[in-house]
C-alpha cells in the first residue's frame, strides 16, 4: 500500500468517525426539543478541530510504524489524487449552492451550518472513497 493510499485511508476513516461523533453528540443534546434549537456550535468547532489533530496523528504514527516507506509519489499517484479530488469537489460546490439557496430562503442558520458541514465531510470521503477504489481497482481509462 503506497503512502499516498494510506492518506486516503485516515482520510476516510477520520471524517467518517468525526461527523458521526457531531451527530450523536448534537441529537443527544436535543431532549426532546426542536433540533434547531440544539447547541451545536461548540461540538461542530471541537469535531473538526478534533479530525484535523486526529488526521495529524495518524501521519504521524504511520511514519514512524514504517519510516522506511517511500513518500515519492509517481504519475499514478498523482492521477488518482486528481481523480479523488474532482470527485470530491463536486460535493463542496453542492454544499455552497445548498447553503446559499438556504441562506436566501432564511432558514434557520442550524441548518445552514449543517449542509455546509456535511458537505465537507461527504467530500472529503468520498473524494478519499474514490482514491482507495481506484487504488484498488487500478486507474479508468478514458
Amino acid at each position: 500500500m503506497t503512502h499516498e493510499e494510506k492518506r486516503a485511508w485516515i482520510m476516510l476513516v477520520v471524517s467518517v468517525v468525526g461527523y458521526s461523533v457531531y451527530a450523536a453528540v448534537v441529537v443527544n443534546r436535543t431532549d426532546g426539543g426542536p433540533l434547531t434549537a440544539t447547541p451545536y456550535a461548540g461540538v461542530l468547532l471541537w469535531t473538526v478541530g478534533g479530525g484535523v489533530v486526529a488526521s495529524i496523528v495518524a501521519e504521524i504514527v504511520m511514519g514512524v510504524v514504517n519510516p522506511r516507506a517511500s513518500r515519492v509519489s509517481d504519475v499514478r499517484d498523482r492521477e488518482i489524487g486528481r481523480l479523488g479530488d474532482y470527485v470530491g469537489q463536486a460535493f463542496v460546490a453542492i454544499g455552497a449552492v445548498s447553503a446559499m439557496l438556504m441562506a436566501l430562503a432564511e432558514w434557520d442558520w442550524f441548518w445552514i451550518a449543517n449542509v455546509i458541514y456535511l458537505c465537507f465531510v461527504l467530500s472529503a470521503a468520498v473524494g478519499s472513497l474514490a482514491k482507495v477504489i481506484v487504488y484498488r481497482k487500478g486507474v479508468p481509462q478514458w
